[in-house]
């Protein structure tokens, strides 16, 4: 393991020469990775000149609060995660460091000179070790702190609960000191652990903590948890009690079925506590509609059963965690919005508003927040997720098959029918600007489209049926022009030339003759550099979109009776049944 562990150091360390160090300052924050913190100075400077003994690039700064912490850096923020990870799976560092900000570091007290700010190129994890500069002779453990005795250590330890074993047990392992069962039964592995813990924190390695002791290993345990100032909230008007970061969110406003904590520090975060009166079809609407927003990112595991749910979302630098429950007729949960790259630090975080989470009498007026200002793109103060990009498509079979633009599956993390509906790329013929979307669950169309099997006649009318306004208005809509050529402007044949004033959600829609079959699919108006007129636009004829079907392993529906026309309402008919809004997710 250890092998393979230094073969993928050493590529990292390649990857990182490969980009000059000064162009990834400029693209990226500098930070640090915090090892240990202590509210002793003394200990602060002692546990950083053993850190410094094996490791280069440590720092000791003021953390605020009585706290002194030991840091590694700076570092860019992608060398960093790389170096968290290397030197984790090594075990050189606890498993709970964590990355930190220059912004959260005061005077610096260890190593005594300038504060170095520019990024340094991360160390290879069993590369040749960096000579450290001259110091004085390494500190050696020093007695019992003063507090207790060795007998008296034992007499205090005796009184604790199992669950306060535990967490002792829960720390040592956190840090990488003990590696055996969370069962508060303090064994030969257990005293093990504490000794190898006292001697790296330079005291003497009895086996057996004292009551400062083990409040010192469990303030090194928290330390994730103290760098966010996580304390105690009541919210009588949510029915809700528990732990938030309060270093990092304030409370800023009701706004039912929300009490939401907005960010006051740096990194961004939030937090919401979830109340309402409900049952389980609330529960499951509440949860569906959390999914909306723009704060719940679309990637990441989410479940749900008849009385509670879980999301995980990930995705446009946040981690969202977002949990509920329903009893008694009350929903009450909490969301955490957190940004990405401290998933140590956000997981700690959640599992303490998880365990301090408590129910109170009553939950939030449902009316409360009704007088803030309303917007189509607000839920209850929050902003809803909005797509990317959002253009047409229509139904080519029975099963929801869907022919679309090539643009609007470009560089999307998710692609949806009417928002709801997930869809795979089954074909992406980016030359022809024509997609084939076959969507996750069989879908049953109100209606398919016919493809033409007859050449239109020229000048003859064609209707696009598209969602012009990209989704606002709801429902599709028919705009009516001409057939100007048969064939594009460069004598393309597989495109037809209109005269037809399309908007840019229009593209991809069907172009239907008075017949309501499909002569082809609207393409995006843009030729190269060219300006066009704004009653130009081109579409994919019928034959080639039936060569691209067949590509797809897709049977195209022909038309069954070339002659006559429909009336306008049936036309409406079909078109509306065939389209479809196509939306592109990031």
């Amino acid at each position: 393991m250890k092998k393979l562990v230094a073969v993928w150091a050493l590529s990292i360390l390649t990857l990182i020469i490969a980009v000059p160090q000064t162009a990834r300052a400029q693209q990226e924050p500098t930070v640090w990775i915090q090892v240990a913190a202590h509210p002793s100075l003394a200990q602060a400077e002692a546990r950083a000149r053993d850190f410094a003994s094996r490791l280069p690039d440590v720092s000791g700064f003021s953390l605020g609060g009585g706290w002194y912490g030991v840091v590694l850096g700076p570092y860019s923020r992608t060398d960093a995660e790389r170096v968290l990870q290397v030197y984790r799976a090594e075990r050189q560092i606890p498993g709970d460091s964590f990355i930190a900000f220059s912004r959260n570091l005061r005077a610096q007290f260890y190593p005594v000179g300038p504060v170095e700010t520019t990024p340094v190129v991360p160390p290879v994890a069993n590369a040749e070790p960096t000579q450290p500069a001259p110091q004085a002779s390494a500190p050696q453990p020093q007695p019992t702190a003063a507090d207790e005795s060795p007998a008296e250590a034992r007499r205090s330890e005796a009184r604790l609960s199992r669950e306060e074993k535990q967490q002792l047990q829960i720390a040592l392992k956190a840090q990488g000191f003990y590696n055996s069962a969370i069962d508060g039964s303090f064994g030969r592995g257990t005293r093990r652990s504490m000794a190898d813990w006292q001697a790296a924190n330079l005291v003497e390695p009895t086996g057996v903590l004292t009551t400062a002791q083990r409040k010192t290993l469990l303030d090194q345990y928290n330390a994730p948890l103290i760098s966010v100032g996580m304390a105690p909230v009541e919210n009588a008007d949510a029915g809700i009690a528990l732990s938030i970061p309060a270093n990092e969110v304030t409370f800023a406003r009701h706004e039912s079925p929300f009490s939401i904590y907005e960010r006051s520090g740096d990194l961004g975060a939030q937090v919401l506590l979830i109340s309402q009166p409900g049952d389980a079809r609330t529960l499951a609407g509440l949860y569906e509609i959390l999914q909306t927003l723009e704060i719940v990112p679309l990637d990441g595991p989410r479940s749900r059963d008849g009385n509670s749910f879980t999301i995980e979302g990930r995705g446009n630098g946040i981690v969202t965690h977002a949990e509920a429950t329903l009893r008694n007729g009350e929903i009450k949960g909490f969301a955490l919005i957190w940004p990405t790259g401290d998933d140590e630090r956000r997981a700690r975080i959640v599992t303490e508003m998880q365990n301090t989470f408590t129910r109170l009498d009553g939950v939030l007026d449902p009316t409360a927040g009704a007088d803030a200002p309303q917007s189509v793109d607000l839920l209850s103060g929050l902003e809803i997720r909005k797509p990317r990009l959002s253009r047409t498509g229509f139904f080519v079979d029975a099963a929801g098959t869907v022919l679309t633009t090539s643009d609007v599956v470009a560089q999307c993390s998710q692609v949806t029918l009417d928002h709801d509906y997930p869809v795979d790329v089954v074909l992406d013929d980016a030359p022809n600007g024509v997609a084939v979307l076959r969507p996750r669950a069989p879908l049953a169309p109100m209606d398919i489209a016919q493809l033409a099997i007859t050449a239109p006649r020229l000048q003859s009318d064609v209707a696009v049926a598209g969602f012009s306004y990209e989704g606002i208005l709801g429902a599709p809509s028919l705009t009516w022009g001409t057939l100007s050529d048969l064939r594009s402007l460069d004598g393309n044949q597989g495109v037809a030339r209109l005269a037809l004033a399309a908007q840019s959600g229009d593209v991809g829609g069907p172009v239907l003759d008075a017949n309501g079959a499909v002569l082809g699919m609207l393409l995006p108006r843009q030729v190269g550099s060219q300006q066009l007129p704004a009653d130009v636009s081109f579409a994919a004829n019928a034959e080639a979109l039936r060569a691209i079907l067949a590509r797809a392993s897709v049977a195209a529906t022909d038309q069954t009776d070339p002659q006559g026309s429909v009336p306008n309402a049936e036309l409406v008919r079909k078109a509306n049944g065939m389209t479809v809004l196509v939306s592109c997710w990031e």
